[in-house]
């Protein structure tokens, strides 16, 4: 048996044929689809990166317990699991997170792993002269969160600094990372037992494509270069979000050419007879929608939080068949685990799919997601209902990890720090207690919640007043927050009754 993951970053459903996007030609997404299941109803869990990548190694959700973080000595980790079990793992990527503090033990994880360098300020290509001036007619600082100006420009210097680099196509970070993807199939085709995860960093932003996929598109000498939308409001011109969008799908275009060079591997060697194909991405992006860019900051409306997801079993061989399942990013390590038989351990809360590909069975009534002490939602697939923290509830961060996405943990954060006994996960550990503020969600004062009927509304324009429902959705949550052993401070945040 072999698998292979082609994950994305920030990949936005409705964009895809399959899902109703038309605003660009996407043949290889249109192909995929024609040869694996297509799930209608896929979801994140934890918000946003580096916690997804978590839960996509151990099953269970990350964002009740932690923030951003790395795998933890208690981790079940599912490469690593196949590893122990007799089988080769490989990951090739250009998700510069992976070599921060906060991203430190994922790789190393797998039985060899390449990352490709020079996505989003990733600091790598070598200059001591001053940060170049941002060439966008309005500086990405400008409208950045308070706080984070320097660190934007910082990024934005040396993303311009690193672009200098790419002399043609061949040489972007996606480009060499799906180039040694299917240089690892050609030479391991004849082998059994592996898994392959090919995973770039695109069409997250900045939108950086080759030349010649913007030209397919529109004229950037009339619209200009903008092609790194800030986590602010949209305050731009009609014109320069559609330039914003333009960029977005030219790298979508691009995403989906070194996709196709996949699919074409797996025709060539016929890998479709005993090789599995999962197609996923961490979570989407809001690109002018509700008034808003990007992710993180802003409510959790659907097109950050509803993902496509395409899953080839060669056990059922089901493809072109849509499933309206209930799935998360949690199920992704469980499934591969089963795949390749390998005992799911106790913890792992996801559930495998083979059922789920072969005849659409559930695996979940409801599935939850949000932010670590941000914001917690729950789905039953027909209503979602967003909640933001109370005021005035004190929550923390439980780790042995304590790092944060670029940085360790401060002195100051870990003078108050105190040993919390374990939790049912943590194999007998006691870990970290870190005091943590609570996140603002912008639009939602604290201690709000939106009900929305998203078969009927899936723009969520118009929260609605069902108490009966919300009801319901605050039952199956305060039972799911139990399943997972949350803090006791999660119940009084978001005003749940512990049971």
């Amino acid at each position: 048996m072999r698998a292979v993951m082609v994950m994305y970053d920030s990949l936005r459903l409705d964009m895809l044929p399959c899902y109703g996007g038309n605003q660009v030609e996407l043949p290889n997404f249109r192909r995929l689809a024609e040869h694996a299941a297509i799930f209608d109803n896929s979801y994140v869990c934890s918000m946003p990166c580096m916690p997804a990548r978590r839960e996509l190694h151990t099953g269970r959700p990350n964002f009740l317990h932690r923030s951003w973080g790395p795998v933890e000595p208690f981790d079940d980790s599912m490469p690593e699991l196949l590893k122990q079990n007799g089988v080769y793992t490989r990951i090739v990527t250009d998700h510069n997170h992976y070599v921060e503090d906060g991203g430190c033990t994922y790789c190393t994880r797998y039985s060899t792993w390449e990352c490709n360098r020079g996505q989003e300020g990733d600091p790598w290509q070598g200059s001591a002269a001053p940060y170049m001036d941002n060439p966008h007619s309005k500086p990405i600082s400008d409208q950045a969160p308070e706080g984070y100006k320097a660190l934007f420009d910082r990024m934005h210097g040396q993303d311009m600094l690193n672009r200098q680099s790419y002399k043609g196509e061949e040489d972007y970070p996606q480009a060499r990372t799906f180039k040694q993807g299917v240089e690892f199939l050609r030479e391991n085709a004849e082998y059994d037992n592996w898994f392959l995860q090919i995973e770039t960093f695109d069409p997250h932003e900045p939108f950086d494509a080759p030349e010649n996929y913007i030209s397919r598109l529109f004229d950037p000498d009339r619209l200009g270069d903008l092609d790194w939308p800030p986590y602010a409001p949209v305050t731009e011109s009609e014109e320069e979000i559609q330039c914003f969008r333009n960029h977005y799908l030219a790298l979508l275009n691009f995403c989906d050419e070194c996709l196709g060079k996949v699919l074409d591997e797996f025709d060539r060697l016929d890998l479709w007879k005993d090789t599995m194909l999962i197609v996923n991405t961490d979570h989407g992006y809001l690109l002018s929608e509700h008034g808003w860019w990007s992710k993180s900051v802003m409510p959790d409306y659907q097109e950050i939080m509803h993902t496509p997801l395409f899953i080839w079993d060669p056990r059922s061989g089901v493809k072109g068949e849509r499933r309206k399942s209930l799935v998360q990013t949690i199920d992704l390590a469980p499934t591969l685990l089963d795949f390749f038989g390998v005992e799911i351990p106790k913890d792992m809360i996801g559930k495998p799919l083979k059922a789920t590909i072969a005849e659409d069975e559930a695996v979940r009534e409801y599935g939850i997601f949000g932010f670590h002490a941000g914001s917690l939602d729950i789905t039953d697939g027909h209503y979602k209902l967003m909640m933001v923290p109370r005021a005035g509830v004190q929550l923390y961060e439980y780790t042995l990890m304590p790092t944060h996405m670029r940085m360790r943990f401060t002195v100051e954060e870990l003078k108050d720090a105190e040993l919390a006994e374990p939790f049912s996960f943590t194999k007998g550990c006691k870990v970290l207690k870190v005091p943590c503020k609570t996140k603002n969600v912008a639009d939602m004062p604290a201690g709000t919640e939106w009900l929305f009927d998203i078969e009927k509304d899936p723009q969520e324009t118009t929260p609605i007043m069902d108490e009966e429902v919300k009801l319901r959705l605050k039952a199956a949550l305060t039972e799911i927050l139990k399943e997972n052993d949350a803090p006791e401070e999660i119940y009084e945040c978001y005003g749940l009754t512990r049971p």
